[in-house]
């Protein structure tokens, strides 16, 4: 009997760890692959990928979308549409992925990197207005966690920079929106990601939202690999040939057919998504004084894409004795970007050295919760669970 009690009680009857991400099926992704698979037609320029398009460019406004590799992809071709000269700078936030200032970089541009606010983990207008000169050809913003960051900050600073233009790093930000417009329609270009880790996947992709038609044309014809391909397809002219640089940036129609079917489910998924967020902060915001933490916040005149779900601890060490004591609880929570101004390539792109303190306090101290489209809420309590639990081992003595 004691060894029967012992089985029950053993490793067999322990809960199975919460993941920090778990991609899933929402609705017709398999039926339009199969679909796909057997019309033939499997590499990019297809039926789904131009669906998929038409879908995006009607929720955004957008003149004409790209839909491509990678959200790098799309960053990358927005740099070559720029026609960065040597002496050219970007300005970037410190605090984002590389991709968002890789690209930019690659194409011969010298990076300033701009601190962050604290509110919103996006670009802060004060330190950009310290950045510009004469030598800015762009300034990209990020909407953290698919909360907008301060546009009319920037728009006021850029007020008296006519030729610096906006550029939207919307990996995070898809469906979201600033003062009631879509997150992706505020910039010249804007970029999109359905990386496997974001609210919409089909396990490697992006887009290219291209915002003023004037664009249109040049775009096309990078996206073609240097090609006036889409004007032969369209009978514009009897063959196609090289016209331009490019490079081959379109997405399979295999990967855009899954995607399709995520995105007609984009109502079912983001009020899944919602819920996780509105029950993280209803259970977690009434213990942030007393267990020393901060909960993310949305400002009132922005509807947040509800990407993920971050706190603030008071410091670097107790970040990661937090993260540590949840991992043993069986939840895997996690840290995000280690600012790029410090990196070795970032130092090497730069043209400057630039502080960006707010960058580098919120690196030490984030910590990102478990979040994806179906977490049960028995997985919900244990993860808010865990994270109390933490917080409160890991409270400096009185």
């Amino acid at each position: 009997m004691a060894q029967a009690q012992e089985l029950e009680d053993g490793p067999a009857a322990e809960l199975p760890d919460i993941a920090f991400n778990v991609p899933s099926v929402e609705g017709r992704e398999l039926d339009y692959v199969q679909e796909v698979v057997r019309g033939g037609h499997l590499s990019s320029g297809g039926a789904f990928a131009r669906r998929t398009a038409e879908l995006l460019a009607a929720d955004s406004g957008s003149a004409e979308v790209l839909m491509t590799t990678s959200c790098t992809a799309a960053l990358e071709l927005s740099a070559m549409l720029m026609d960065l000269q040597e002496g050219d700078t970007v300005i970037v936030p410190s605090f984002t992925f590389t991709s968002t200032g890789l690209a930019f970089a690659r194409q011969g541009a010298g990076l300033l990197f701009c601190d962050i606010e604290p509110d919103t983990l996006g670009l802060d207008p004060a330190h950009l207005a310290t950045l510009l000169d004469e030598h800015v050809r762009a300034v990209v913003i990020v909407h953290y966690a698919g909360v907008a960051c301060d546009v009319q900050g920037i728009r006021n600073v850029l007020a008296d920079w006519p030729e610096v233009q906006l550029v939207e790093d919307n990996a995070h930000g898809l469906f979201g929106t600033w003062r009631g417009e879509p997150l992706g329609s505020l910039g010249r270009f804007a970029t999109l990601s359905f990386h496997e880790t974001k609210n919409f996947v089909c396990g490697e992709g992006g887009a290219l939202l291209l915002n003023d038609p004037e664009d249109v044309d040049r775009a096309r014809v990078l996206y073609d690999k240097g090609t006036n391909r889409h004007a032969f397809m369209l009978g514009q002219v009897d063959k196609y040939t090289w016209k331009d640089t490019g490079s081959s940036f379109g997405l399979s129609d295999v990967l855009a057919a899954y995607l399709l079917g995520q995105l007609e489910q984009r109502d079912v998924v983001q009020g899944k998504r919602r819920r996780v967020s509105e029950r993280y902060a209803a259970a977690l915001a009434p213990y942030a004084d007393e267990l020393g933490f901060e909960v993310m916040r949305v400002p009132d005149d922005r509807g947040s894409a509800h990407h993920m779900f971050y706190v603030l601890l008071s410091h670097r060490d107790r970040r990661n004795d937090v993260l540590e004591l949840m991992r043993k609880a069986g939840v895997q929570a996690t840290f995000h970007y280690q600012p790029l101004h410090t990196s070795d390539a970032g130092r090497s792109f730069a043209v400057r050295q630039t502080d960006c303190p707010v960058s580098q306090d919120i690196g030490d101290r984030l910590l990102r919760l478990p979040f994806h489209n179906n977490l049960s809420d028995p997985d919900l309590d244990r993860v808010v669970a865990a994270f109390l639990e933490a917080s409160t081992a890991t409270l400096p003595e009185r």
